[in-house]
């Protein structure tokens, strides 16, 4: 297959997805804000990539087309954070800004009703201060203990939106916590659900373990 990345900052990279992708034979190519979009006759599936933008920012203008007509199109999308909500706003879901933004390791409980190939409890890297809910017809992930919906499969697998990030790598995280070193700070004080950097990449392990769940989780959705 032949896999287009839409790229929405330049130290926003594919992470390990560029890893798992080369090691499974599949082709990539990335598509950065700054150009246009590619064609959907051009790539076998796309993945919509995290980005500081806001869901209706003027420069997304023709990626949300581009993500219309893949859903209308039947074209597997795979969104990551920003991808994930310009997903979940296409399909009519409503997104909007956390009362609790999520940053750092957290347990994710999976929905009694999800249809992910994933442990019904596992800890995920999260970075993240906007939400959204499940679209109609959406069969959800699951949920941290602030956020319910983090994440849903759509049309059968086809489309998948994770607010997690199970692509993540030490290096890649690190760069995403440099980016906004204080925007997603509580503006009632310390909070449980934001961890500072040196907890976060203490242990570079946690970061092997949940790349065995993006390997399963990519699995599953190349195979709808």
């Amino acid at each position: 297959m032949h896999i287009y990345f839409l790229q929405h900052h330049a130290s926003l990279g594919p992470a390990r997805l560029k890893d798992w992708l080369d090691g499974m034979g599949h082709s990539h190519n990335v598509c950065h804000l700054d150009e246009a979009p590619p064609r959907l006759a051009d790539c076998d599936a796309l993945i919509l990539l995290d980005g500081p933008q806001a869901e209706d920012a003027p420069e997304l203008a023709r990626e949300r087309k581009l993500v219309e007509r893949a859903l209308k199109g039947g074209k597997p999308l795979l969104g990551l954070g920003l991808g994930a909500r310009l997903i979940a706003q296409a399909l009519g879901a409503t997104v909007s800004r956390g009362t609790c933004p999520e940053v750092g390791w957290h347990a994710l409980r999976l929905a009694p009703e999800s249809p992910f190939d994933l442990p019904e409890r596992f800890e995920a890297f999260l970075w993240q201060s906007r939400i959204f809910g499940l679209p109609e017809e959406a069969l959800p992930l699951g949920g941290t203990a602030a956020g319910p919906v983090q994440g849903f499969a759509w049309d059968a697998g086809r489309v998948i939106a994770l607010q997690c990030h199970l692509e993540s790598t030490a290096e890649s995280a690190a760069t995403m916590l440099a980016l906004s070193p204080t925007a997603f700070a509580p503006a009632s004080g310390p909070s449980t659900h934001l961890q500072v950097p040196a907890e976060i990449l203490a242990e570079p392990r946690r970061f092997d373990r949940q790349a065995a769940l993006l390997d399963r989780l990519l699995a599953q959705w190349l195979r709808a």
